[in-house]
């Protein structure tokens, strides 16, 4: 017998799926076709245009879900029912975009990729750790699974030429909170979390360091070296290095300035000399290219390893907490100080970050901080700098039910979310008669 087909791109995307309709039908009912139970795993449930969905693809997605959540009954006829619906929505949204001439590039499934691997290194803990529970090198993931993080990027951004820009009034959020305020979930217990980041700068002579290293590299290459094998033992490139160092094809206007110019100018094959960029020096090889794009690999040598640089920023980031808890002012140095231009401008505001959503990696650290309190220096993820920053548990909020006052940014969310998604299920029932799909 077959195994439970799972595919983690699309399991993802399904998932996020599911729990948008639960929380939209548990605050305004939606129909949905019944469907009856299949007593055959392989029995195939529905066509959509020229792809098939069988019984084991709706199973295989209730068996992983239920390993997330193990209230799910994988033999929960209308479960299945519901997500046979939407694995039928999402292939004709894609078979509407390929249509309409949507278009994936290289660079974004790339992109997508590596975003996907760090949400699950984020959940799991490590890449060994997602080896070991799927069963796959890394490597046969990305290659098993790249026609699907294309298929989802499709979909993504149908959804987005659709229904990105729909906004909601003022008027509207307080007319979806009377309206639905019998049925709101409880907003769960949180807290207000900010940060100040500083990034390692590095001085000259680690620089010369750094720049030797990366010389002996490349020129380890140019004598015959397999640069894919320099790649993954050298590369500070998290997304790159577990694939050799390769970027797959990109257009013009994708990489900095820098590091464009030398992958479009040297000759196919030319592997570079050490070409220095805002994050270190890179040894590029174009190993293809045509007018407008180019495929390279590089291998990435990180500024701000050296322990005296380290030292230094760690030094800064001490002296910023001690005077934040002297004059209670650690906002207005987040906005004097901070290298994080998303948050500076906010006073280093992270947001209100429930408390059973806060990431493995500073749970315990968060956990053991009482309101008021800052922590040390510790590394922060900001591949591919390396960064330091101390975080600010500036209050705690209890779980409460929402109210227009107290909580008027998430209510705007989830309204902007129900009209966006009741847009799409009037659009999606308007795609259904027109494409071809059907039950088996």
């Amino acid at each position: 017998m077959k195994a439970l087909k799972f595919n983690i791109i699309n399991f993802i995307l399904l998932f996020s799926l599911l729990m948008i309709t639960n929380n939209s039908q548990s605050i305004a009912q939606t129909s949905s076709t019944a469907l009856a139970p299949g007593t055959s795993i392989e029995r195939i449930r529905a066509i959509v245009g020229e792809d098939i969905i069988t019984q084991s693809d709706v199973l295989g997605y209730l068996s992983q879900m239920a390993s997330q959540e193990p209230s799910i009954n994988i033999n929960d006829t209308a479960l299945q029912s519901r997500i046979l619906n939407l694995m039928i929505d999402e292939r004709l949204v894609i078979a509407k975009a390929i249509e309409d001439s949507v278009v994936a590039s290289e660079d974004e499934i790339e992109q997508r990729w590596t975003y996907q691997i760090q949400r699950l290194i984020s959940k799991y803990g490590s890449e060994k750790r997602i080896e070991d529970i799927f069963g796959m090198s890394i490597l046969q993931m990305k290659n098993d699974f790249r026609d699907d993080i294309c298929k989802q990027i499709l979909s993504d951004k149908m959804k987005q030429n659709l229904f990105a820009n729909v906004k909601v009034t003022n008027a509207e959020v307080i007319d979806f909170y009377k309206q639905y305020v019998d049925s709101m979930p409880m907003v769960p217990a949180s807290i207000d979390l900010y940060h100040i980041v500083k990034n390692v700068v590095t001085n000259e002579s680690s620089k010369e360091s750094i720049l030797k290293i990366a010389n002996a590299v490349r020129d380890s290459i140019v004598s015959g070296g397999d640069f894919s094998d320099f790649a993954r033992r050298y590369s500070g490139d998290p997304g790159s290095a577990m694939s050799g160092g390769d970027l797959g094809w990109a257009g013009r206007g994708v990489f900095i300035k820098e590091f464009e110019q030398t992958a479009f100018n040297q000759n196919k094959g030319a592997v570079s000399v050490p070409i220095e960029t805002m994050f270190g020096f890179h040894v590029i090889q174009t190993i293809d290219k045509n007018k407008d794009s180019v495929h390279c690999r590089h291998i990435l040598f990180k500024l701000g390893q050296n322990p005296e640089d380290i030292e230094k920023t760690k030094k800064l980031l001490s002296d910023l907490r001690s005077e934040a808890i002297k004059n209670n002012n650690f906002e207005e140095l987040a906005k004097a100080n901070s290298d994080e231009i998303e948050t500076r401008g906010f006073g280093g505001a992270l947001g209100q970050m429930p408390l059973n959503q806060i990431p493995p990696q500073i749970e315990s650290l968060i956990s053991s901080l009482k309101d008021g309190d800052i922590t040390e220096p510790i590394i922060y993820t900001n591949d591919p700098k390396t960064s330091f920053h101390i975080l600010y548990r500036k209050r705690t909020i209890p779980e409460h039910k929402a109210t227009v006052e107290s909580d008027f940014k998430q209510l705007e969310v989830m309204a902007t979310n129900f009209k966006q998604n009741k847009m799409y299920q009037e659009w999606i029932q308007k795609i259904r008669k027109e494409m071809y799909w059907e039950l088996k």
